[in-house]
């Protein structure tokens, strides 16, 4: 007796059990009642039983049918339970979620975002990669990745986050003893702090005159942690050229006072980028929607 065969059969079996009827039957497995018919009738060849007899009230079925039915239940509830599991696993991702992000957001934006996604999809392992460099997808088996400046000519989605732009900014203390800084031509003559992503000559954009201009400063202290600048700068040790969203706290407390406000460095246009050709999974989906919003919390306007 081939079983795989009878499987499909004894399920019709118990939905004709349960309802007594075969028009019932038929109605809830959407096929004719002919064909409900021919497959019970199959499966009484197969076992050689009889297992239900019809009358003008519908169905009866015999002690062996009776205990069939008793045994195919609980087959159908198995099955049942399998595929409602296989539902619940698919509609919860788990496993690794590999992301690279620039180090400008691991504290503002990364962290609330990772920490929100987890209460949403417990399952995920986050694994996220710190980088200003460009993380290939493929190559580092991401399932995203944020970046910002001029993309490459990749295959990839890159769905827009929003802007981010360098201020120059100083502590009191440090103006108080270096003097204040009336123009762009100032700057070389004050101590700098230059970020990871700087070099000597600096493009800045002059806000009072719309152009831009490129100006050469050789810094007295260079680093290549992003906090490090910023804390060089708490502690009066020279101008930074940081961006506005995370100096943003230190200028409304006044530790750190914004030197030349119609000037602004480098502009960046930050992307997630993703390889989902059709509809992306629903914490990869999820994860960019917690991105872009505590990135326009911590970072209102884009500038």
């Amino acid at each position: 007796m081939n079983t795989y065969k009878l499987a499909p059969l004894l399920l019709i079996f118990v939905e004709v059990a349960q309802k007594r009827s075969f028009t019932q039957a038929a109605k809830k497995l959407g096929l004719s009642k002919s064909a409900i018919s021919q497959q019970i009738k199959r499966l009484e060849e197969a076992t050689g039983q009889q297992l239900l007899v019809r009358n003008t009230r519908g169905v009866i079925l015999t002690a062996v049918g009776e205990s069939l039915l008793a045994r195919s239940e609980l087959l159908r509830e198995q099955l049942s339970l399998a595929l409602t599991e296989l539902d619940s696993i698919k509609e919860q991702p788990s496993g690794s979620f590999r992301v690279s992000v620039p180090p400008l957001f691991d504290k503002n934006v990364l962290a609330p975002s990772l920490r929100q996604l987890c209460i949403e999809f417990p399952l995920i392992k986050p694994e996220i990669i710190i980088t200003g460099r460009w993380q290939d997808l493929i190559e580092h088996h991401l399932d995203a990745a944020i970046f910002g400046g001029n993309l490459k000519d990749c295959h990839y989605r890159a769905l827009s986050i929003g802007k981010v732009t360098e201020i120059f900014c100083a502590s009191p203390r440090y103006l108080k003893q270096h003097g204040e800084i009336e123009s762009i031509d100032d700057l070389p003559a004050h101590q700098f702090i230059q970020a990871p992503w700087q070099y000597d000559t600096l493009p800045l954009f002059d806000l009072k005159q719309s152009r831009q201009r490129e100006i050469t400063i050789r810094p007295s202290a260079v680093t290549t942690g992003v906090d490090a600048v910023l804390q060089m700068a708490l502690h009066d040790m020279g101008i930074a050229l940081y961006p506005a969203f995370l100096v943003e706290p230190e200028l409304l407390s006044e530790r750190l006072v914004r030197v030349l406000p119609d000037v602004t460095g480098k502009s960046w246009h930050f992307y997630f980028l993703h390889q989902y050709s059709k509809e992306k999974p629903r914490h990869v989906s999820r994860f960019y929607q917690l991105f872009c919003h505590y990135f326009n919390k911590f970072h209102p306007g884009g500038g």
